[in-house]
């Protein structure tokens, strides 16, 4: 059994600023990176992988550089995917094919 360990105050930067993303919309780990000040999209992923708060804290809103849907809960194919894009289209997120989001969807957080 893993036992929860409270969020470190990098985790907390990125779950700050995934609030900030509105419903209808999706950034990517490199846009998300860039606002905070981190050039490791990895470091971000595992960061939004632990996320305590989903779905408060809406990690599903972040999508890989091409817009495609990317990975959830750890993984990359199957329902985790699924679900994600459910709760996107839920809140309003367009998609363009059956993995691409519409680039009036991304949000960059210069907005």
């Amino acid at each position: 059994m893993e036992t929860r360990r409270p969020p470190t105050s990098f985790e907390t930067k990125v779950y700050d600023a995934v609030q900030l993303i509105p419903k209808g919309k999706v950034t990517t780990y490199g846009l998300l990176g860039k606002y905070i000040d981190c050039r490791s999209p990895r470091a971000i992923g595992q960061a939004l992988r632990r996320n305590p708060f989903a779905p408060d804290t809406p990690c599903h809103r972040v999508v890989a550089a091409d817009l495609k849907i990317g990975g959830f809960s750890g993984v990359n194919e199957g329902e985790p995917i699924r679900r994600k894009r459910r709760l996107l289209e839920a809140e309003g997120v367009v998609f363009e094919s059956e993995d691409s989001i519409h680039t009036d969807c991304c949000y960059h957080f210069d907005e």
